[in-house]
Order: structure tokens, then C-alpha cells, then sequence
């Protein structure tokens, strides 16, 4: 994590979360009043950090849009930026050399602005569960995090390993291996049925793709797909164990958070729910506490 560093006078504060799926952007007066937003698409450093400038650069135009402020009072914002993919070598030092609009300007990670929205910047750990999944405890000044190795070795209960293992088992129906179930056939009419296809576009993709089958999947565990159940209840039993390691390392309390969290929930056992708290704030807030803004 990088502290904020700078050149001017804030009349702004800008928090923007950049993960796999999109771009969040929060635009905040000085007294924490918010005044726009931006959302734009993926935006990890493994998309090439140029692109991830432009992306994080369209996500903060859109906010100052929406607020009514014209794009040059940047210059007069302080941005607390976490972003997907930050402990990739060199990509800390790169981020911090570019040219940037803003006053100042901070770096943490994705799940660093997690937590600090979770706990209002107090002791505690977040698990997030969205494209990927990570873990990260802040204990009397230590920060560390679990899993979060990338996609496919790591991600354990993830938007992405559901759809890794939702593919697995539609390649493996089709062929006669195993047992065809409604969710099989969903996925693999998107390819026409057709394995060839299927292999063509695993070339290609990337973890949000998968990702973009876990609500396919959830939906048919819902509705009592055998196969399905199977893959949510293994990720279920990952979260588990995340949340035990958590605690396990001494966090006082954890919070869940990211896009696939509300649907993961209600598979989680009764004892497991009763460890975790409700977050008070979230990446956003985290993001324009990084900035420096003073929040209740």
C-alpha cells in the first residue's frame, strides 16, 4: 500500500475500486458528502497497466461527470485507488510513476480498500468473493492476506471457479463421462454443443469469463441441479475454511463482501454465519479513506 502523495490542495476526494469485473468511481466533497459516480469495465494490472490507466482514468470522468465538475478540478482531487492485481512485480512502481490529474494520489490493493470500508479502518478481516476470492486481516498493525493467488491455481470459492467447474462438468457430460443435468446443457448450448467451440473459447478466455457463468450457476443450484448443488457446496466449503483461517489468525471479526457474497451466503452453515459481521462501509469507502477523507 501506498500513502497519498501529491502536489496541491484537495477540494475532492476520489475513491475508485478496480477489479475484474468493472471499475467503481466515488466523487466526495471534504465533508464526505458524495457527488457522483463512474462505473466502467475489468480493470486489473493484468490487462496491460496502459489500459488500466485509461480505464481507471474513464471511471473517474464519468464521476466528475455525473457531479457536474468540470474534469480539470482533478487537479484539485486526492484518489485513493485500489486495484486488482497490485502485488504483480514492477506494477506498484509503474502506477506511481505515471502522470496522474490528481493533487495527490494512493495505491492499495482491492482487498486492502475492502477492509478499511468493512471496519472503518479498525482491526478485522475480509473475505471477498467476486471474479476471484482473497482474504486479507489487519491485527495490530499487521496486514496479511489469504489465497488470492490468481486464477485458475487459487480463487477458491470465486465467480470464476464456479464457472471453471461448471465447464468441467458440461465438457464431461457431453462426452458420456458423467450424468447430463439442466445446467450442462446451458452450458454447453452456449457453444452450440459443440466441444470444439468450447476449447476455442477457453483459449481465449479470461477469469471474468468464467465468471460470467457463476449467477447460470447459482440459478441451477437454486433450482436443485444436482451438479450444480455439487459445485456451490464445494465452494461453500472453501469459504468455510477461509473463514476459519481468519479468525484462526487471530481477527477480532470479518465481514464478507464482493458481487458473488449475497448469493454464497445462505449455503454457509448456521455456525458459520454467526461468526461473521456486517461490514459498516464498503470498498468505496475504503478507497476514499485511502484519499485521506475523514469519515464518521
Amino acid at each position: 500500500m501506498s500513502g497519498p502523495a501529491g502536489k496541491g490542495a484537495v477540494a475532492f476526494y476520489l475513491g475508485i475500486d478496480a477489479g475484474g469485473t468493472q471499475c467503481r468511481a466515488r466523487l466526495a466533497d471534504p465533508s464526505g458528502a458524495v457527488l457522483g459516480h463512474g462505473v466502467t469495465g475489468p480493470a486489473n494490472t493484468g490487462l496491460g497497466l496502459e489500459a488500466l490507466v485509461d480505464t481507471l482514468l474513464g471511471a473517474t470522468r464519468a464521476a466528475f461527470a455525473e457531479a457536474g465538475v468540470p474534469f480539470d478540478a482533478a487537479a484539485q482531487a486526492s484518489a485513493g485507488i485500489g486495484i486488482a492485481g497490485l502485488s504483480r512485480s514492477g506494477a506498484l512502481a509503474w502506477l506511481e510513476a505515471a502522470p496522474w490529474p490528481f493533487a495527490r494520489i494512493a495505491f492499495a490493493s482491492d482487498a486492502v480498500i475492502a477492509n478499511i470500508g468493512a471496519h472503518g479502518g479498525e482491526d478485522g478481516a475480509t473475505l471477498i468473493l467476486g471474479t476471484g476470492s482473497v482474504a486479507l486481516l489487519s491485527v495490530a498493525g499487521i496486514t496479511r492476506t489469504i489465497g488470492g493467488y490468481g486464477f485458475p491455481i487459487s480463487d477458491e470459492g470465486s465467480g470464476a471457479a464456479l464457472g471453471l467447474s461448471a465447464m468441467r462438468h458440461a465438457l464431461r457430460a457431453l462426452d458420456g463421462r458423467t450424468v447430463k443435468t439442466p445446467l450442462s446443457a446451458a452450458i454447453t448450448e452456449r457453444f452450440d454443443h459443440d466441444p470444439v467451440r468450447a476449447i476455442a473459447w477457453m483459449d481465449e478466455a479470461a477469469p471474468r469469463d468464467y465468471a460470467a457463468f457463476a449467477p447460470l450457476v447459482m440459478d441451477y443450484a437454486e433450482a436443485n441441479d444436482a451438479i450444480a448443488r455439487s459445485i456451490v457446496e464445494n465452494a461453500a466449503g472453501h469459504i468455510e475454511r477461509f473463514i476459519e483461517t481468519i479468525f484462526e489468525a487471530g481477527a477480532p471479526r470479518c465481514a464478507l463482501a464482493g458481487g458473488l457474497a449475497p448469493r454464497m451466503r445462505p449455503w454457509l452453515r448456521e455456525r458459520t454465519l454467526r461468526l461473521l459481521s456486517e461490514p459498516s462501509g464498503d470498498a468505496l469507502d475504503g478507497a476514499l479513506r485511502l484519499a485521506g477523507l475523514t469519515m464518521p
